[in-house]
């Protein structure tokens, strides 16, 4: 039977992880009341058929900058990084190590794409970032750090699965629905 202590640290993750969904979610409401306000102004996006023909050379490269912060959220998830960060052998210590520094990695990479996304898409994967770093530090916290990588993972996986949606796929979500609005334009 779990202690006390652990019990109070499971219900700070679960917490935080609904944190995180509600405020992905509330970002996406956000973002949807600003998209519906600069329609009804008749604001013209820079995706749209800008003066000058710009449009179809811009339109094409907001769209793969969706399709690349797609893949950087769904390649930080839990199961995707563990499975691809984990290797035999490895402590907690070396697989917090490794999957902190591969989410980082994975947004230095990606950071250019937030000047053709909207500010709620980007800061969708921000907070996505920023949340799963953040639990990762915090079970490796409560584990010893020479420990076996499998008790970290175990731990992180049960988490998440307690979860109805990851805020991977609350990002997602408003990725996706910028995205179809963009194509809609």
């Amino acid at each position: 039977m779990p202690s006390s202590q652990e019990l109070l640290f499971i219900v700070i993750i679960a917490g935080a992880v609904v944190l995180v969904i509600w405020t992905l979610k509330d970002t996406l409401k956000k973002g949807e009341k600003k998209e519906k306000e600069e329609r009804e102004k008749g604001l013209r996006s820079v995706s749209g058929k800008a003066e000058g023909g710009h449009g179809d050379v811009v339109l094409p490269l907001q769209l793969q900058a969706y399709e690349r912060i797609v893949l950087f959220v769904e390649r930080i998830a839990p199961q995707n990084l563990i499975s691809r960060v984990n290797q035999p052998g490895f402590s907690v210590l070396d697989m917090q190590i490794g999957m902190v520094s591969n989410i980082k990695s994975e947004y230095d990479h990606n950071v250019s794409q937030q000047i053709y996304v909207t500010a709620q898409a980007w800061e969708a994967v921000k907070t996505v970032k920023e949340q799963t770093i953040s639990i990762i530090n915090q079970i490796a916290l409560k584990l010893p750090p020479d420990a076996p990588s499998i008790e970290l993972n175990k731990q992180i996986l049960e988490l998440f699965m307690l979860q109805p949606e990851s805020p991977s796929d609350i990002a997602i979500e408003i990725i996706n629905a910028e995205a179809r609005k963009l194509m809609q334009r």
